[in-house]
């Protein structure tokens, strides 16, 4: 999956220990013309200092509000598939319509921006899925591995061009947002906005400082933004269209998350999930754990070691080395995970869980450079899935897809399923 490296590289797919490691930054530095020194790229005390001050951006009480746009963006959804059934498509491509909505919901929560591009073409997002494709592509061309060889090819000037218009998007965005900030109290005037909860993701870059009391500059916060579009679209969009094809091969599973779903909203107008009821769904919850097992979103990542580490059956593994880390090869290690290729989502029953090690299920990373924003992440899973299952029955395409990694866990022409609508009684 990873171009050659100019240092010796190590496959890991076991749980191990947990070292602190940096990124290595052979294939990382495909992504920086686009995403900059956001925290997926950066190193060291800048990323140490950048972590601190974006926790606060993934607290519970700036994720809430969150949740009616998730629901918005799945409501979108899926009138485009009620559209479609009564058009005749009953079969979908579950990557290109949930690709659309998280994009759709990210826009919402970074930028308070609403493209409609459920429903019309939007510059931006294509660009987006333009540059998310090329980097893709790119990786799997060791030839282009030169910066100088990849801008003269078409597929590189694409790419510089894609980068110019989503810069361009973010940069007035922050500039407008500066110029609505009053020259003086700024900080209780995003205050004011968090108690009115209308604060997005730009508003809490603006409001974050570091322990001097420096703010992020323009440029930081672009690349955290710019990072935050890349790494929540395609994963999310993943992780949902796995589970989907999971619960389609399996009715009796999806038939019970409905009724936990049914029996939560039982008695709801309009039908609607709110914060409180994410603990509610447990069957839900882990159903979805256990298709990021089988279909991890992010399959493989990569680490330097800084220092000698010890591996438990005694092996060294020396400062220098880069460690490819295979999240596939973990979930799938039948010493792990006994029948590993079987969909069973009572393996995070909570009695289950005791005594599994930690890093035996590692779909958002582990460690300190795990994911940021797992908890929005699963937050949207969860929302998005609950409300499709109330709306719609899942069923398997008559081909079964065949899995192709790529920067995300995908499949080969995308991935095929038939949906049919519940009617107001059986919701």
């Amino acid at each position: 999956m990873f171009p050659a490296a100019p240092k010796t590289q190590l496959v890991l797919g076991s749980p191990g220990p947990a070292t602190v490691a940096p990124k290595d930054v052979h294939f990382y530095d495909f992504l920086k013309p686009w995403l900059g020194d956001g925290l997926l790229l950066s190193a060291g005390d800048k990323w140490s200092s950048h972590r601190r001050m974006l926790t606060p951006a993934f607290h519970f009480n700036i994720l809430k509000p969150y949740m009616k746009i998730f629901t918005k963006s799945a409501d979108i959804m899926h009138a485009k598939w009620q559209h479609l059934v009564t058009e005749g498509h009953t079969h979908l491509d579950m990557f290109e319509h949930i690709s659309l909505m998280t994009l759709d919901s990210l826009q919402k929560c970074v930028f308070s921006f609403d493209s409609n591009c459920q429903e019309k073409p939007s510059e931006y997002i294509a660009a987006i899925l333009e540059l998310s494709a090329l980097v893709a592509k790119r990786h799997q061309q060791i030839f282009l591995n030169v910066d100088l060889l990849y801008y003269l090819t078409p597929d590189g000037r694409c790419f510089r061009r894609a980068c110019r218009l989503v810069h361009n998007f973010t940069d007035v965005v922050i500039q407008e947002r500066r110029r609505t900030l009053p020259s003086q109290g700024i900080d209780d005037f995003l205050k004011a906005k968090a108690k009115a909860k209308t604060l997005d993701f730009i508003d809490v870059l603006l409001l974050t400082k570091d322990e001097d009391g420096k703010g992020l500059s323009d440029e930081d916060i672009r690349a955290e933004a710019d990072t935050f579009m890349f790494e929540g679209h395609d994963t999310t969009a993943s992780g949902l269209s796995w589970v989907l094809y999971n619960l389609a091969k399996h009715p009796e599973y999806q038939e019970r998350c409905r009724q936990e779903v049914q029996e939560l909203l039982r008695d709801r107008e309009p039908k609607e999930i709110e914060w409180d009821d994410l603990a509610q769904l447990p069957f839900l919850t882990m159903c979805i754990k256990e298709s990021l097992r089988l279909h991890p979103p992010v399959t493989v990542i990569s680490r330097r070691c800084t220092q000698d580490t010890v591996l438990p059956d005694g092996r060294v593994i020396p400062k220098g080395v880069i460690c490819l880390i295979s999240i596939f090869g973990t979930h799938h290690n039948p010493s792990v995970w006994p029948d590993p290729e079987v969909y069973d989502p009572f393996r995070f029953d909570p009695e289950n869980i005791k005594g599994r090690s930690p890093l035996a299920f590692i779909p958002f990373s582990a460690g300190p450079r795990n994911c940021i924003g797992q908890s929005f992440a699963m937050t949207e899973m969860k929302v998005v899935l609950a409300l499709t299952l109330l709306r719609f029955r899942v069923l398997p395409d008559k081909e079964e897809p065949r899995r192709k990694p790529e920067l995300i866990m995908r499949a080969e022409g995308g991935l095929w399923l038939r949906v049919e609508p519940l009617s107001a009684s059986q919701q």
